[in-house]
């Protein structure tokens, strides 16, 4: 998602009769409308429990830089477009090879190795287990390691000689695709934000301001 505003129309003709003062009107009035909706995309991510890292990809620009102008455009735009694309959307997504897509269970932790999405060579490298594939004809299939599960459940090496304790442990689920629930109401924000861009403008106009 990604959203640019300018001002156009009868509005502009209006303003433009005292120019210095409508310039600055005008591009603080996109500024305003731009800080506002890019905090409404943060606080959507946010409390749709997407995280703050991902809230803080959403970010905004307003053109002319460092000047004024009757023209004055805005853009609030997202680091992680796909991302952020794909909660807003419910998005379909499917492994990019045609194989399976792998999706870590509880027993497999939260972190991969360097802090990265967890993935079943990552995990391999990260435990030193070995991962068993289970196809099943009802349900999804599976990726699951010989070993036992530590305080916190996740699947941990089993230290006895004599293989006390080794239980079978799912670590990944294996499915063909998997279906984004839709979390986002990104275009909602969007246009309640270019609604409010006038008043905006007419805030920042000196006679309203004073």
């Amino acid at each position: 998602m990604r959203l640019s505003v300018t001002v156009q129309g009868d509005f502009v003709e209006i303003v433009s009769s005292s120019i210095p003062e409508g310039r600055r009107a005008v591009t603080k009035g996109v500024a305003a409308a731009a800080d506002g909706l890019k905090t409404a995309w943060r606080g959507q991510i946010a409390a749709a429990g997407l995280g703050p890292n991902l809230a803080r990809t959403i970010r905004n620009a307003v053109y002319p830089k460092g000047g004024t102008s009757l023209r004055a455009a805005a853009v609030v735009y997202s680091n992680a477009s796909k991302v952020v694309d794909a909660f807003d959307q419910g998005a379909l997504i499917q492994s990019k090879d045609g194989f399976w897509l792998a999706i870590p269970l509880p027993a497999a932790g939260t972190k991969g190795l360097g802090n990265k999405r967890i993935t079943p060579l990552g995990w391999e490298r990260r435990t030193g287990l070995r991962l068993r594939f289970v196809y099943r004809t009802r349900g999804p299939s599976l990726l699951v390691t010989e070993g036992r599960l530590n305080t916190k459940g996740r699947a941990t090496a089993s230290k006895s000689k004599t293989g006390r304790g080794l239980t079978t442990v799912p670590i990944f689920l294996l499915l063909p695709q998997v279906k984004l629930k839709k979390r986002l109401e990104l275009a909602a924000a969007a246009k309640a934000a270019e609604s409010r861009l006038p008043a905006f403008v007419l805030a920042n106009w000196p006679e309203r301001s004073a």
